[in-house]
């Protein structure tokens, strides 16, 4: 049999966790995690890590293996998880991934596209001015430079739109110019499976996912982490509100229907 990895896809709380479970214990194998956030070990809570059980079920990899101090992007998870891939090939053809993070996934299904280097002083610029300006200035000029982008990317991410604007301004040329070229076709066979649900059943399973990160500790867990909410893998969902609560821009409340909120609607591009 041909090396074959199955990769599970779908919403936030739509049983990802579980199928990826079963279907590794079914094969025997063990399970490729793609989800961005989940790699940092400080934090558990607001990124939904499996319960012990569940990664006592099989063997998961790319959990809770990093620091939210470490320089770590999607070209490193790609490379890092192609190799961890490789080898455990090596012990059963049939593999499972399971995805979190849409660009993650796809950097392993299908390659990265290719960016030119840009000054690193662009990206202090930057970062500056989502500081003194917000967010809506980057999308303003994010808007400007490259409208393609703009009207495809997860447009609240700091962080994407950032990384949009320091190629447009390092190249002078689009981001979106440099994207869906053509790249090395992986020697593995892909199965993907997407799960779904009504948009009710899912705003309804996303709410009480956060309720339930508030019960355990989600609010104490990002005040462990206020000092240092600059630092990218910070700029996450629930994080990000909380550190507006801490700062008297919101309220406790106002800052958890925010989670809520965004959440769901970053739901309604998938």
């Amino acid at each position: 049999m041909k090396n074959t990895l199955i990769t599970i896809v779908g919403p936030t709380a739509i049983g990802k966790t579980a199928l990826s479970i079963k279907l590794a214990n079914y094969f025997n194998s063990e399970i490729i995690s793609c989800d961005s956030r989940q790699f940092y070990k400080e934090m558990r809570i607001g990124t939904a890590v499996p319960e012990p059980e569940e990664l006592a079920a099989a063997k998961h990899h790319f959990i809770q293996n990093r620091s939210i101090f470490e320089d770590y992007n999607v070209g490193n998870f790609e490379r890092d998880a192609l190799k961890k891939i490789e080898n455990l090939f090596e012990k059963n053809p049939i593999q499972i991934m399971v995805g979190g993070s849409g660009l993650y996934v796809d950097a392993v299904l299908n390659g990265l596209d290719y960016f030119p280097e840009v000054d690193p002083k662009i990206r202090e610029n930057l970062s500056k001015q989502l500081q003194e300006k917000g967010i809506e200035f980057l999308q303003k000029k994010l808007k400007e430079l490259d409208i393609d982008t703009y009207n495809t990317i997860a447009i609240d991410n700091p962080h994407r739109i950032m990384r949009a604007l320091e190629v447009c301004i390092g190249s002078n040329t689009p981001y979106s110019t440099f994207k869906n070229k053509p790249k090395a076709p992986r020697n593995f066979n892909l199965i993907k499976v997407g799960l779904n649900a009504d948009r009710d059943i899912i705003y309804k399973r996303i709410n009480q996912r956060v309720d339930i990160m508030i019960e355990n500790g989600l609010i104490d867990e990002a005040k462990n982490l206020y000092l240092n909410k600059e630092l990218n893998a910070l700029q996450t969902v629930g994080y990000r509100e909380l550190f507006s609560f801490f700062d008297g821009n919101f309220t406790k409340e106002f800052a958890i229907s925010e989670i809520k909120k965004i959440r769901d609607d970053l739901q309604k591009g998938n």
